[in-house]
């Protein structure tokens, strides 16, 4: 295999050097290096040719590719040249011309076909060799050029030798020259002593830059070595002055183009020499001492971690296609939340997805519930510790006691806020649940004004960043408050932050009010990147919800504003949206949703663009907002806040945003408000009944009534405490009450043991006892443009043409029941690694053929998972109880972990944690270490006096989206744990003997689908795991009685919360979604019972 890749990779090298001679204008030497190499047949050059009759040139270029022995094909096409070159010198009637070729290039043809040899001799005789009847057709040369054209090119299209050399590859321009340049920058960060304006003076020997000796004892020690993982920042990034780095030069070296540039580290931090650049509008922007915030939006920085597969493969048959519509965007005002002081700042808790922290400009701070429409905290500002503040900031609040809120935000993982404050101070907090908040640090941070603040996690360590007036960014420690870094560089106030990580090199992106934009790794060696936003405008930046695109959205000092996004690669700007005003008064707020759309509060409406279209999109005209009000999306782009007049937040939600305010004491605005397909075809107006705020408080939830604020705190307080002692559950007893589709395989029918969706959406995967696995996948046409799973439209059961059985595992000698079937999908869903009781197969899920076996029993596997960043990694659960981390690639163990009493039956990973948890017969949980495979905890599930499990019971773990809690499945119980110290927060026993079968989170982590042996499927409010629905089994096997038919196997969308399938006993699959597009499982628990919906309550 290694050597396959080193071949593929010089053939690569190949075409580069062919490209680089063709850009270089050498097409001489770029041909002769075709045909020396072999590797490409470059058809318009040999047509040329051909056509101007450089016969002998035309055989020497063939003559690298073939020669006349080598088959047949090659054969014709040498005999058909040389014919009419010996046809040509007979019209030219050059007779001892035509004699030479029919002696030393035609004789070769003649022991194969003697006559036809005979009869063209024959033609030297002929005074017209037209008078022979097979050449009576024969015009001249340049026709009979063009015909022989056509008909070489049939046999070098069908000729063997000739295929894969015919297509150049596609590759992007000047592609070995940006190599290079890359592979000069590394050397100059390997630099003992990297310089700026570094001299390249040959490509023969490596970069080493020397120090100069007049600088030799100014070397700091302080200063860390420069990381040798540095991200590579194209050179056009570094259209800005710089202090600390420089690019190296295109002059300095022998290739002419584009050089990646990188860190050098200067001792002079400020260079006056520097030089400014102008700016794209001709104009410097005057620097303000202090930044006037409506707060900002952060993408939290995340790991971008791309499946390393085992073999290199294209997976065409699962493709992540999703169309976008209108019904994506937030259209209907939901809530009106009003504030006692102006709102200035907000952000959703990336877990909760209904909780939002407010800032407002008199420095409190506020924690919402929007599902109900009530504060549920609220804290004044306060100095916790004024002994420890600097004089400075004391002297300022003497001053001017008066302090806003410019920033506030959410840790990555939601247990921590800070909220950056207009002088010197950040506080932090730590969040526990629900109204749990405790003080954590307070830091006298900046000169002035701390402008922004943002959360990272490099290195596994929680750091906060913050971003001031007196031009610096720092970075502290959350846990200890040290100042980890200070980085220094910016000329003005620093303005937003934008912490991200991208393969695995952690950066922060930085604005400051000039327009200068820059990125920094975490150490003091100054900043990397250096270039100017676009128009010099204070801009925000932030990545789309998948963090593969880079957009900055920002206003200059004239009024004129940019929404652009970046090319990466290239440090310049991919395309620039149109629609924004030409004369912001202030700096307009923008926010990415989710992969698809852009938004921008601007002219007092929100403006929307696809991420793929300039134009403008739409806008959705909220009603009675501000100019260019804050706004904040939730994680999942369903809820939109937006700061209002008069200090009001609505809160603006889409269909399934709706779902999530289902709770609402009161209920929420009728969807009639929504647009409809009226003349103003452009305008989502979200409810034409909140033209004005007194009509708006008249049909939205408010928070005015303080009773009901009273009871709806109690009730959060109630639940979290698992105290509510009234439970409503819906039972979906018709199948008129809830959409379902059945999918049946083929042959005879086999119990579903396990089932999975692939990541991508668009197909169901399950696991029979016989070992046979079973693939339906959703087609994409007109009646399912997404080509995603719905019970509107079956699916097919589809295998490769080119297989003719599905995958199967091998079996052990006895029963299948006697087995533990388990399975795992690769996250791109290249990979199936799969057994049944035997052996453990690998499988390619394109073609389905069996790529490796291994494991061979006993022991037997009985769980399987790959590890989230390394497909070649995956831990299997043993039936001897122990753990096995296997390097797929190299067929070897490379860790063996033991703590289990029983079979394992459960495995999951947590990357946010750095934890496997495992779960097993033995109804055990224990917690490994994924640094060095340690055992962490162990805890034993907790069963009922009269709740006795059975024999060989297994139990399973699912880590929630959060990566911090799990779910544990147990035939006697549901339970919700924290993996940190094991934990039990919720749990759900059921009331009589039924059995639980197997339950899973929904893809929101809002819900928890479970089965029972008695056949009914169950779904909990993941929150406090309380009972919210029931589907009955008359209503999913209504008609005949089946045996013994009940689920199995359970399964949930990876992309649709409400989408769940279950896998049957008799080999069937049931798909289940509730009746109306876009409601929620239980939104009928807030309506009047009816005929169809039976509503029962504890007593």
């Amino acid at each position: 295999m290694a050597s396959e890749k080193r071949s593929a990779l010089n053939k690569e090298l190949l075409f580069l050097i062919l490209q680089f001679c063709n850009d270089e204008g050498y097409k001489r030497t770029a041909h002769i290096f075709e045909r020396e190499s072999g590797c490409y047949f470059d058809m318009e050059f040999f047509e040329d040719l051909v056509l101007n009759g450089k016969w002998n040139k035309v055989e020497k270029y063939l003559s690298g590719f073939t020669s006349i022995n080598d088959n047949k094909y090659s054969t014709k096409i040498y005999f058909e040249i040389r014919k009419l070159n010996f046809l040509e010198a007979l019209d030219k009637n050059d007779r001892a011309k035509a004699l030479d070729i029919l002696m030393k290039d035609l004789k070769v043809f003649a022991q194969d076909n003697e006559e036809l040899y005979r009869e063209m001799t024959q033609l030297l005789t002929l005074d017209n060799f037209r008078e022979h009847e097979l050449l009576s057709m024969y015009e001249d040369a340049e026709s009979s050029r063009k015909i022989l054209m056509d008909e070489l090119k049939k046999l070098i299209e069908v000729n063997p030798i000739f295929h894969g050399k015919l297509k150049f590859p596609v590759i992007k321009s000047q592609r070995l020259r940006r190599l290079i340049n890359q592979g000069l920058n590394w050397q100059h960060i390997q630099c003992k002593y990297p310089q700026p304006n570094p001299d390249i003076e040959t490509l023969f020997e490596d970069h080493v830059c020397q120090w100069p000796h007049d600088h030799l004892f100014m070397q700091s020690t302080d200063n860390p070595q420069l990381d040798a993982s540095l991200p590579v920042f194209p050179s056009s990034w570094f259209c800005g002055p710089s202090t600390v780095t420089q690019a190296v030069s295109r002059e300095d070296i022998c290739v002419s183009g584009p050089i990646t540039s990188v860190a050098t580290t200067s001792v002079n931090m400020r260079d006056s020499n520097t030089m400014s650049q102008n700016s794209l509008l001709g104009a410097e922007y005057e620097v303000a001492s202090t930044v006037l915030h409506s707060g900002r939006n952060h993408s939290p920085e995340s790991s971008v971690s791309d499946d390393l597969p085992i073999i290199s493969m294209n997976n065409g048959m699962l493709q992540n296609f999703e169309p976008v519509s209108h019904t994506d965007l937030p259209k209907t005002v939901a809530r009106i939340l009003n504030e006692s002081s102006s709102p200035m700042s907000m952000d959703f808790h990336p877990v909760q997805k209904t909780f939002l922290l407010v800032g407002t400009d008199i420095g409190d701070i506020g924690l919402w519930d929007v599902n109900l429409g009530v504060k549920m905290l609220s804290r004044n500002f306060t100095v916790w510790n004024i002994g420890a503040c600097s004089t400075m900031f004391k002297t300022a609040m003497m001053k001017d006691p008066c302090i806003s809120v410019n920033c506030i935000a959410w840790s990555p993982n939601g247990s921590f806020f800070g909220i950056a404050y207009s002088k010197h101070i950040v506080q932090l907090y730590s969040y526990h649940g629900v109204t749990d908040v405790q003080q954590k640090l307070e830091i006298d941070a900046h000169v002035d004004g701390v402008n922004d603040l943002a959360f990272a996690t490099p290195s596994k360590q929680q750091l906060v960043i913050t971003g001031g007036d007196d031009k610096l960014i720092k970075v502290w420690d959350v846990i200890t408050g040290v100042q980890m870094h200070n980085l220094e560089g910016h000329e003005a106030p620093v303005y937003s932050l934008c912490p991200h990580c991208k393969d695995g090199i952690h950066f922060i992106f930085s604005t400051s009010v000039d327009g200068k934009i820059k990125a920094w790794l975490y150490d003091n060696m100054g900043a990397r990147v250096h270039i100017d936003a676009p128009g010099l405008a204070c801009t925000t930046i932030a990545y789309s919800a998948d963090n593969k695109r880079l957009f900055s959205c920002g206003t200059n000092k004239n009024g004129e504003s940019f929404l652009v996004e970046w090319n990466e690669s290239e440090g310049d700007a991919k395309r620039t949206y149109q629609g924004l005003c030409e004369n912001s008064s202030a700096v307009v707020q923008f926010s990415p949703i989710k992969e698809n759309f852009l938004a921008a509060a601007d002219d007092h409406v929100i403006k929307i663009w696809d991420m793929d279209k300039v134009e403008q999109l739409t806008i959705i005209d909220a009603g009675d907002l501000p100019a260019n009000p804050h706004i904040r999306f939730n994680k999942d782009g369903t809820l939109l806040a937006v700061i209002a007049s008069e200090n009001k937040i609505k809160i603006l939600a889409t269909a399934y945003g709706l779902q999530l305010l289902n709770a609402s004491v009161t209920g929420f605005v009728n969807s009639s408000s929504d647009v409809s397909d009226g003349p103003r075809k452009h305008v989502i107006n979200p409810s034409s009944s909140v033209a004005n705020s007194g009509e708006a408080d008249a049909h939205v939830p408010t928070n005015c009534d303080e009773e009901r604020i009273k009871d709806a705190k109690q009730k959060i307080i109630d639940n979290a405490n698992n105290k509510s002692g009234v439970c409503k559950i819906i039972q979906i007893s018709m199948p008129s009450q809830c959409k379902s589709l059945q999918l049946n395989g083929y042959g005879e029918a086999d119990k579903i043991s396990r089932l999975i969706y692939t990541n991508a959406g668009n197909a169901i995967l399950a696991l029979a006892s016989n070992g046979t696995h079973l693939l339906w996948k959703w087609p994409q046409n007109d009646l399912n443009l997404s080509g995603k799973a719905t019970t509107d439209v079956p699916p097919q059961l589809w295998q490769p043409r080119s297989c003719s059985r599905m995958m199967t595992n091998d079996l052990i000698d006895s029963t299948p029941e006697e087995a533990v079937p388990c399975f795992a999908l690769s996250k791109n869903d290249s990979y199936l690694l799969s057994a049944s009781g035997g052996i453990i197969s690998l499988f390619n899920m394109l073609t389905f053929k069996r790529m490796m076996s291994f494991m061979s029993p006993s022991p037997a596997a009985t769980s399987l998972a790959f590890h989230p960043q390394d497909n070649n990694i995956v831990a299997i659960g043993m039936d001897d109880s122990t753990i096995l981390i296997y390097h797929v690639r190299f067929t070897k163990v490379k860790s063996k972990l033991k703590g289990h009493s029983g079979r394992v039956t459960g495995l999951a990973f947590s990357t946010a944690m750095d934890l496997l948890v495992s779960s097993g017969e033995d109804a055990q949980i224990f917690t490994w270490n994924l640094g060095g495979w340690g055992k962490c905890k162990s805890k034993q599930l907790q069963f009922p006096d009269e709740r006795i499990p059975v024999r060989g019971s297994n139990t399973m773990v699912q880590f929630h989206q959060d990566q911090v809690n799990f779910l544990v499945v147990h035939e006697t119980q549901l339970s919700i744990y924290e993996a940190k110290e094991l934990g039990c927060v919720q749990q759900w026993i059921p009331e009589d003997s039924t059995r639980i079968s197997q339950a899973t989170l929904s893809c929101d982590s809002q819900m928890v689908f479970a089965c029972f042996l008695g056949g009914i499927v169950s779904i909990f409010g993941a929150s406090d795991l309380q009972l919210k629905c029931q589907i009955l089994p008359i209503s999913y096997l209504p008609y005949t009685p089946r045996g013994n038919v009940h689920p199995l196997a359970v399964a949930a969308n990876p992309h649709k919360p409400t989408q769940v399938a279950v896998g049957l006993t008799d080999g069937a699959v049931i798909v289940f979604e509730p009746q109306k597009p876009g409601n929620s499982w239980y939104l009928a628990e807030y309506e009047p019972a009816t005929a169809s919906s039976c509503l029962l309550q504890d007593d």
